[in-house]
């Protein structure tokens, strides 16, 4: 059971399925583990950012292809909901008609983006996506009637969605259980679908074909599979699966806005998770979101707790000051790609003994 739903692809590693292991009860279970909306959000973040991310490891990590357009498609799911819902109003109809929308346009610019730059060198491709995503940002600043411009947009859920909505009167392990849990728990298990899918198309047919691409485009070529249509193919698939990741961040919000969908700082914070966790591992994507996600919102927490108790040495107070947080986050980055290479997953795979059940 267990292998048809991982697709045959196990963590082949103990320290690698313990830290897995970790993250998915951390997940399930955080909304009666952890008080307060911060912890909440938190979660929340890293199951988005885990399609996000290992939805652009289909393209870098397993086909070769850089793309600087992912997040782009990642807001146009986050705007076509937020659009819709705000026009149409909080009602099914209009989440449906939104999220539908958003992934067949983000599939058909894909597409057109894919078919005129990808006959050609892959750097053409990397600027064109780059062009494409500026173009998009402009765009969403421009339309302000419509996107809300620097300003975004909030909008309303339906009421099942809403804090006000409750499943029981009574809490649950001290927690009560109204529509921000069960959004929050739609999230989740959409995340957990759309990650064992991918999980399910590396290790398919299609799967090794793309790493043959990645590996040797012109070999590939000459035993007979067309590249450029394989090429098409995972970028349409990428593109779909990030806008769907647009969708459901824009759910747990209920608000859009530049910075946090089309911002160049949320591409270059796709980039470094994947890097962090490993390319070419679609796992290397839950390791990496997380440790970026947690950083991100507890680090500062942390810099700011040791600043305070350094204040007899001026200097070091000043070195820990939560502000310099990223100082520090970059220098752990810097070590992690000197010392993992190949991220944390493709270190942990290759060093450490394979466990008895476990490949």
């Amino acid at each position: 059971m267990l292998t048809r739903i991982l697709s045959g692809d196990f963590p082949r590693s103990r320290v690698l399925s313990a830290l897995l292991l970790l993250v998915v009860l951390y997940l399930a279970t955080a909304p009666f583990l952890f008080s307060g909306a911060r912890s909440l959000n938190v979660a929340a973040t890293i199951c988005v950012f885990i399609v996000l991310v290992a939805s652009f490891d289909l393209l870098l990590g397993y086909c070769g292809v850089v793309s600087f357009a992912h997040a782009m498609f990642y807001g146009i799911g986050a705007y076509g909901v937020a659009i819709a819902m705000y026009k149409m109003g909080p009602t099914w109809t209009a989440l449906a008609t939104g999220a539908v929308s958003a992934i067949a346009l983000s599939v058909l610019l894909s597409f057109l983006i894919a078919l005129i730059s990808l006959r050609v060198k892959a750097i053409f491709y990397t600027m064109m996506t780059l062009a494409f995503g500026a173009a998009f940002g402009a765009l969403v600043m421009r339309l302000s009637g419509l996107t809300g411009g620097d300003d975004g947009r909030t909008f309303r859920l339906p009421e099942v969605l809403t804090p006000a909505w409750r499943l029981f009167e009574a809490p649950v392990f001290g927690t009560a259980v109204n529509g921000r849990v069960l959004t929050y728990y739609l999230i989740f298990a959409v995340s957990a679908a759309l990650f064992l899918l991918m999980l399910r198309v590396v290790n398919s047919r299609f799967g090794r074909v793309l790493e043959a691409i990645r590996e040797n485009d012109f070999r590939a070529e000459a035993i007979g599979y067309r590249t450029l249509y394989y090429r098409i193919a995972i970028n349409c698939l990428a593109a779909a699966l990030a806008t769907c990741a647009g969708i459901l961040m824009a759910i747990w919000l209920r608000y859009v806005g530049p910075q946090t969908t089309v911002g160049f700082n949320v591409m270059l914070n796709i980039l470094l998770m994947a890097v962090i966790g490993g390319l070419g591992t679609v796992y290397g994507a839950v390791v990496g979101v997380a440790l970026f996600v947690v950083a991100e919102n507890y680090l500062q927490s942390l810099m700011g707790g040791l600043s305070g108790s350094l204040t007899a040495v001026p200097l070091l107070a000043k070195l820990f000051h939560p502000d310099r947080w990223l100082l520090w986050f970059g220098l752990v980055f810097v070590l992690s790609v000197y010392f993992f290479p190949s991220g944390i997953v493709g270190k942990l795979r290759a060093a450490l003994p394979t466990a008895k059940g476990i490949r």
